[in-house]
């Protein structure tokens, strides 16, 4: 029996924030894959090394987690004043089918990086020394995101001294803005309000904010759990019995946030909603090592990414974090103290992370102009990836 080569497709592998994922520019994928559809699925599983039943990636280039089971496909973009569209697709690590609900907020620190150094953005807009700032069109989600980007001698500064909780080694500080960052053209409260009744079985009515902000967020409070908000990932992960608990309650959250008809389809949309619970500040040993004190930080929350307790967090969790500490009356207010404010500090399994969003209310609606933290982000290597002929 003839064998055919393994396909070669140009790739980078980067670190954005806490994640990491596979890179491709749009035009070089094989034509099939260049358009959304089963091939460009296909591609995508088997570059990560998905389903595996073993839940490794041993055979790919995923890390058998949520932050490194991810893809990126970029290009110039066609939207007005932007520079480059991201699409984001996450990789189930056990089952065939990738996620296209929702952005990576943590990857999107290496859009800017990526898209400057592949030739994406136009070279008149980037300096030889300073800021870049990169316009990104976020294809999931439809929203803006803007990227300031350091320069040094015309080369993308990836070296520096800004520290990331949950990163092992400093690095160049990229501000990241997400604009009005409700996803796509929803309600920041898909039900009308800051808190509501989320009817769960097995556990009754729990109190839950329900928000639309950087990506879909369950918020329930930690104590109603049994848990203090001040857990590792072991206390978690290691438990069958709780992860069951918060996918439950992540799939009637989803149904309750119309973004599912019944809870049977959570299964298949995995990346959204996420489920995050919180509890007002407290002290803790970080997963480093490293002691959080509770006047570091605001309040605690931990967020649960594909099933499993996050090391850190999401990026796009930290959105709807500082998105819900902005508003008043809600779980994450609430657990911050309660009062107005325009950024917040919170603890996570890694250490802490600082976000900053203002609220306002329009016609009776609350908006989220925009938010906004520092992450880094950095090229680990590039190339190709290689994958079998036949696999589409």
């Amino acid at each position: 029996m003839a064998h055919q080569a393994q396909m070669r497709i140009p790739a980078t592998y980067m670190r954005g924030g806490t994640s990491k994922g596979v890179f491709f520019t749009l035009s070089d994928l094989p034509t099939a894959a260049q358009v959304p559809g089963e091939a460009r699925d296909k591609l995508l599983l088997r570059v990560i090394g998905s389903p595996d039943p073993y839940e490794k990636q041993i055979d790919g280039m995923g890390g058998a987690t949520s932050s490194t089971s991810k893809t990126v496909i970029l290009s110039k973009s066609d939207s007005p004043d932007h520079d480059v569209d991201y699409l984001f697709g996450q990789v189930s690590i056990d089952k065939p089918f990738v996620d296209w609900s929702g952005n990576c907020g943590n990857l999107s620190a290496a859009v800017g990086p990526y898209a400057i150094a592949n030739g994406l953005v136009d070279p008149a807009k980037v300096p030889r020394n300073g800021i870049a700032e990169v316009r990104i069109w976020q294809v999931n989600i439809q929203k803006t995101i803007v990227a300031q980007v350091p320069m040094a001698e015309g080369e993308v500064q990836e070296t520096g001294d800004f520290e990331l909780d949950g990163v092992t080694f400093p690095a160049a500080e990229i501000p990241v803005a997400f604009m009005d960052p409700a996803d796509g053209e929803g309600a920041i409260f898909p039900t009308g309000s800051v808190v509501d009744d989320l009817e769960v079985p097995g556990l009754g009515v729990l109190k839950a904010t329900l928000i639309n902000a950087g990506i879909p967020t369950v918020f329930v409070n930690a104590e109603a759990l049994g848990y203090t908000g001040c857990e590792l990932q072991d206390a978690i992960n290691g438990d069958a019995k709780a992860l069951a608990m918060f996918e439950t309650i992540r799939a009637h959250a989803a149904v309750k946030m119309g973004l599912i008809q019944r809870v049977e389809e959570a299964a298949s949309r995995q990346h959204t909603p996420k489920v995050a619970f919180v509890a007002p500040a407290s002290s803790y040993t970080a997963s480093s090592g490293k002691a959080v004190r509770v006047e570091d930080v605001d309040l605690v929350v931990r967020a649960l990414s594909m099933g499993k307790l996050h090391h850190a967090m999401m990026g796009t969790a930290a959105v709807a974090i500082g998105a819900a500490a902005a508003i008043q009356g809600t779980l994450v207010n609430l657990a911050a103290g309660g009062i107005e404010r325009e950024a917040v500090t919170f603890g996570h399994p890694s250490g802490t992370l600082r976000v900053g969003a203002k609220a306002s209310l329009v016609d009776g609606r609350w908006q989220i102009d925009q938010a906004l933290m520092s992450r880094s982000a950095r090229v680990l290597m590039e190339g190709e990836v290689r994958i079998p002929s036949d696999t589409f």
